[in-house]
């Protein structure tokens, strides 16, 4: 294990169905993040949420949400972060996104 390093946390809440361009919001954001040499990024989509219409998209069977809640993970250094930001607001309309800063404990070898 690393020495703690200090770190910024992007928090990404778009829609499953939000879009940029022909694709999916938050498999768009993965890519830039990529492009944009970010140390990682991760999507995960909710099992039960709601947002500003406080409408509950749900997971369950029987009540099948056609949108449900995805959320979009990236942790890099403050100075990335902040200038992933830009790229982040001509990519979306709608959504929620939070910042906070986090101590980052590496496990393992770096690049696997």
């Amino acid at each position: 294990m690393k020495a703690p390093q200090e770190a910024m946390l992007l928090r990404v809440f778009v829609g499953e169905h939000d879009r940029h361009g022909h694709a999916p919001l938050h498999e768009a954001i993965v890519q830039k993040a990529r492009e944009q040499g970010l140390a990682g990024a991760t999507a995960l989509r909710g099992v039960l949420g709601y947002g500003a219409s406080s409408v509950v998209h749900t997971a369950k069977i029987l009540e099948l949400s056609e949108d449900l809640p995805m959320v979009v993970e990236i942790v890099d250094t403050e100075a990335k972060i902040e200038g992933f930001l830009e790229t982040l607001d001509g990519m979306m309309s709608s959504g929620l996104v939070t910042l906070e800063k986090v101590r980052v404990l590496q496990y393992g070898t770096p690049g696997r």
